[in-house]
């Protein structure tokens, strides 16, 4: 159990049964009373959030979490197979827990799993990934005063915006946080 003045931004918490992240914190002292701890939390399983509001003698849960390195190994139909680096036991992720990351994954890629009561329910990847421009359209010449971006698409199908100056065959670094074009990459 955590008392309420362990409380701050980033803690993973338990309420009624479910794991919460602290996304904002705030202390207030009024004038008169007892001080109180106003927290903004996101539920890690559903994305819903919530505001709760703690006074210092309160305890809060805390999560049975688990952060495991893995590797991704393939996907199985709607699930992802991920290998633990130590034990060499393979784990299935549920496609819903992936999202969007699945056009992300590279074969061997080095991921972080976060276990809550031994389910995996999210998945951290490396903030960079280099894919291959498989689809884009020729850049207008002479169209450079501004950053102007076109679509572009890698070779699983997700599209990206990417400067004019990129052309297919060309390698482009992603940031798998925001799913946006970040550089380009020299090919070896």
């Amino acid at each position: 159990m955590y008392s309420a003045n362990d409380l701050r931004k980033g803690l993973k918490i338990e309420i009624d049964g479910q794991p919460y992240v602290i996304t904002e914190f705030q202390f207030v002292k009024p004038g008169k009373g007892t001080a109180l701890y106003r927290c903004k939390l996101k539920n890690i399983m559903t994305g819903s959030t919530m505001d709760r509001t703690y006074r210092p003698n309160d305890k809060v849960g805390k999560p049975d979490l688990m952060q495991r390195d893995m590797a991704y190994s393939y996907p199985d139909g709607d699930h992802f197979v991920f290998m633990d680096n130590d034990t060499y036991e393979q784990t299935t992720v549920d496609k819903d827990v992936v999202g969007d990351l699945k056009y992300f994954l590279l074969e061997d890629m080095e991921c972080s799993v976060l276990f809550y009561n031994d389910i995996p329910i999210d998945i951290e990847l490396p903030n960079f990934v280099e894919k291959e421009i498989t689809e884009t359209e020729p850049g207008a010449r002479g169209d450079t005063a501004t950053n102007v971006t076109k679509p572009a698409k890698i070779d699983n199908g997700y599209e990206i915006h990417v400067p004019l100056f990129i052309n297919e065959g060309d390698l482009v670094r992603i940031d798998t946080r925001t799913g946006e074009y970040a550089d380009r990459v020299n090919k070896k």
